[in-house]
């Protein structure tokens, strides 16, 4: 017999119970979350501001940043208030709220992500063509497409896991309302829509990943027929990046989602969950600015900090 209780609310996990290092737990996630809306706001506003820079690669940059304010967003104030309050609750409302927005930016993160390969597989093995294939229209189509795409994706992912009946109490063992997470916490024949969804949407992130890889195999193929050795430099400096963030994310996810829920809540779950939800906002800035030369002239000469040189 399940006791279904109608929940109001959730207990989010909490990093610790004493209170001093619940304040440290405040102070480090503080800092990340600055160094994330810093470094995304300055690649935001320099490729805003300088037309030298309104190609289709740094318009896809741009709105990547906007994305990774959008997702660090959705899950580290909270944290950061809940511990700075000795809180743990968050309102069934705004855990529906967290699942939405964090199902949108992660993915709509990937789909952009899988789109700039495409990107920088055109400008490098069809470079003749690529006015033509990558032109504004085309840009703005793509970018259109993800998002209203995503938008559907993320109501039907969030309306499936608030369907179900919670049985197991209000206990959510993640510092955010995070889908595996709260499935525990479902009667036992209940959630089985849900994971369908889950394994079809990891089996999507999957061939999105081989198309991913196919296409840089494509794109190593042809830069290392490049004959100039400045020019192979610069396509590595930009394609390795890419490769790495979309490595690091995927890899993460992957394992968050598939691997076998634990009936207690474990280290591990923690650093994993930090991985694909704090660390990429946070290295996207860094990742794609440190070795481009366009970004960091254009943050030069819109602030003058030695600091880009």
């Amino acid at each position: 017999m399940f006791n279904r209780t109608t929940v109001t609310e959730f207990l989010l996990l909490g990093f610790s119970d004493v209170r001093e290092l619940q304040i440290l737990h405040f102070m480090v996630f503080l800092v990340l979350y600055l160094a994330a809306l810093t470094g995304n706001l300055l690649i935001i506003i320099a490729i805003a501001l300088d037309h030298h820079l309104h190609t289709p690669m740094y318009f896809f940059l741009m709105s990547l940043s906007i994305l990774d304010l959008g997702s660090i967003s959705v899950t580290i104030p909270k944290s950061m208030t809940n511990s700075l309050m000795n809180n743990r609750s968050i309102s069934y409302s705004g855990c529906v709220a967290q699942v939405f927005f964090l199902i949108f930016f992660a993915v709509a993160d990937f789909a952009l992500l899988t789109i700039m390969a495409y990107d920088r597989y055109v400008a490098i093995c069809k470079p003749l063509h690529y006015e033509t294939i990558m032109n504004r229209r085309a840009c703005v189509q793509m970018a259109a497409s993800a998002w209203i795409s995503v938008i559907l994706y993320s109501s039907l992912h969030t309306g499936n896991t608030f369907s179900i009946t919670f049985c197991g109490g209000n206990m959510v063992d993640q510092f955010f309302c995070e889908i595996p997470q709260l499935l525990k916490l479902a009667c036992s024949n209940s959630y089985f829509n849900e994971v369908g969804i889950i394994e079809f949407s990891v089996c999507l992130t999957v061939s999105c990943f081989v198309f991913i890889i196919v296409t840089y195999v494509q794109i190593l193929t042809t830069v290392l027929r490049i004959p100039s050795e400045q020019g192979r430099h610069k396509t590595f400096s930009t394609c390795l990046p890419h490769l790495i963030v979309i490595s690091m994310f995927l890899s993460t996810v992957v394992f968050a989602y598939m691997k076998p829920i634990s009936s207690s809540p474990s280290a591990l779950d923690l650093v994993v969950a930090v991985l694909y939800s704090v660390l990429p906002p946070v290295m996207n800035p860094i990742i794609y600015s440190i070795r481009n030369k366009e970004i960091k002239a254009s943050l030069r000469k819109l602030t003058g900090w030695r600091l880009f040189n």
